[in-house]
């Protein structure tokens, strides 16, 4: 009987700007077409990418690191993560009259001055009860969680919501805002504190290298190691395969800012900004290290089941 040719590597992506280098190749000839003989992709949320790997509906998936398990194998190089700022990931905070803070005379601009100082942030979340969550990327959830619980000592109650900070602000003390919908936000800050008042407006990867010392990492490229010995792609093909895409996008930035500004509503100059400076795409030793204390600190709050080990391919 004739053997059936080996299938296709089922692959789960994110149709979020921040992937963007890293499917370079997978969207662009010449590189796109003989990619299509090996890897079968669809784009879909942050979560439901690890769903489906999870569930063996994917392959392959670009999942956060809060949903990794130790059935799944980490293909090493790329990833998405930030050393300091990401933007795209915002946790805005109502500010509550400057009386109530101890701070009677605080105009706008001195509120902003105050906002970078560690203990007027701790202050402010620590009166946080609730938490109107965009909850498309399980990890930001997670890290948002880490800081109330492991930073602040406190546990507001976190309540899933759309993507839309005004209505999220009405109805919580903060709001966390994820991807695209957190860039788009940033732009639209005037508008949105006009609306609801003076907001606290912090960028969850600053805060969480400001404190561990350590980069914030996103999401990494995982697969179903069973899935991988069944295909026609070798693990030194997929892990070559992945970081040559990422490379070659990286060398295209150009382009794909002029993809992505119809596509999304924020300057030219900062999608550029945002690809190039607030997004790491290198897994290396220090985002490793990130990954085993940010998944340490979510086991220590009950937040995730433990993960002794990463799992490499």
């Amino acid at each position: 009987m004739p053997h059936s040719a080996p299938s296709r590597l089922r692959v789960a992506a994110i149709n979020f700007l921040n992937p963007a280098p890293l499917m370079w190749d997978f969207d662009h000839p010449p590189l796109a077409s003989a990619l299509a003989t090996r890897y079968q992709v669809h784009s879909t949320q942050p979560a439901q990418c690890a769903i489906e790997l999870i569930e063996g509906r994917a392959d392959l998936g670009l999942i956060p690191i809060a949903a990794l398990t130790p059935e799944l194998a980490i293909v090493s190089n790329c990833a998405i993560a930030s050393l300091a700022r990401v933007r795209s990931i915002q946790l805005i905070v109502k500010l509550r009259r400057p009386q109530a803070l101890g701070a009677p005379h605080l105009d706008f601009e001195m509120w902003e001055t105050r906002a970078v100082d560690l203990a007027f942030v701790d202050e402010a979340l620590a009166r946080v009860r609730t938490v109107a969550a965009d909850t498309a990327s399980r990890s930001s959830l997670a890290y948002a969680q880490v800081l109330f619980r492991k930073f602040i000592a406190t546990d507001p109650t976190f309540l899933p919501a759309p993507a839309d900070p005004i209505a999220m602000l009405s109805h919580a003390d903060a709001a966390l805002l994820i991807g695209d919908p957190a860039l788009v936000a940033l732009e639209s800050r005037a508008q949105i504190e006009s609306a609801v008042g003076p907001c606290l407006w912090l960028d969850l990867a600053h805060q969480w290298t400001s404190r561990t010392h350590l980069p914030w990492v996103a999401a990494v490229w995982a697969v179903r190691p069973e899935a991988l010995a069944a295909s026609a792609v070798t693990p030194a093909q997929l892990t070559a395969d992945l970081q040559r895409s990422r490379d070659h996008g990286l060398a295209h930035i150009d382009s794909l800012v002029e993809e992505w500004t119809p596509r999304i509503a924020i300057p030219p100059a900062t999608i550029r900004h945002y690809l190039t400076r607030n997004i790491h795409y290198t897994l290396d030793a220090a985002c490793i290290a990130a990954i085993e204390l940010f998944r340490r600190y979510a086991a220590e709050a009950a937040l995730l089941p433990p993960l002794p080990t990463l799992r490499f391919l």
